[in-house]
């Protein structure tokens, strides 16, 4: 299994693997709609504001994760907010995920990111170190429909303390359907 950040022209193989993946789990529309938004992760989002990491198998990609910049508008601190990530439907339950995730905040942290968050299972997230945060700890960049899911982890070792300013996330993310 390798593990790296994606390099250019793997655009097409990612976006194809978040579609079937969330189709598998979640039906037609939702995996139409994450595609989507991975497509234009890859196409739109600065390289500056994205992290996108693969797991590979073979000359296949059988996993993805993408951090995108998240801005709080008093804060000094560097975040970057996790999603989505996928692993292959028949290669789920191997570890890949956690791997890939443990990469990739490595990864972030070696090159200064103070914060990463994500939006999803907190029993699956704590696994990588993630916690359980509240909206007013640190806002979302839209009220959130299942704020239990949202969570946050330091990357530089110090105590994680609240967010200052309003959330702004990427062009990509910028809708209330993903919150």
């Amino acid at each position: 299994m390798d593990i790296s950040q994606a390099g250019k022209g793997r655009e097409p193989a990612l976006v194809a693997l978040f579609t079937a993946t969330f189709t598998a789990s979640e039906g037609a529309a939702e995996g139409a709609l994450i595609g989507d938004l991975v497509r234009r992760l890859l196409a739109d989002t600065p390289a500056s504001d994205r992290y996108v990491f693969t797991a590979e198998a073979g000359g296949t990609i059988v996993g993805g994760a993408i951090f995108s910049r998240l801005i709080y508008d008093r804060e000094a601190r560097t975040v970057f907010v996790l999603g989505p990530v996928a692993v292959a439907t028949e290669r789920q339950g191997e570890g890949i995920g956690q791997r890939l995730l443990s990469h990739g905040l490595k990864t972030l942290g070696d090159a200064g990111v103070d914060v990463a968050m994500t939006y999803g299972d907190p029993g699956y997230y704590a696994r990588i170190g993630f916690a359980p945060i509240s909206e007013a700890f640190a806002p979302a960049p839209f009220p959130l429909q299942h704020p239990e899911g949202w969570l946050a982890q330091s990357l530089t070792g110090a105590e994680m303390t609240p967010l200052q300013g309003k959330a702004r996330c990427v062009a990509a993310l910028d809708d209330p359907v993903f919150w």
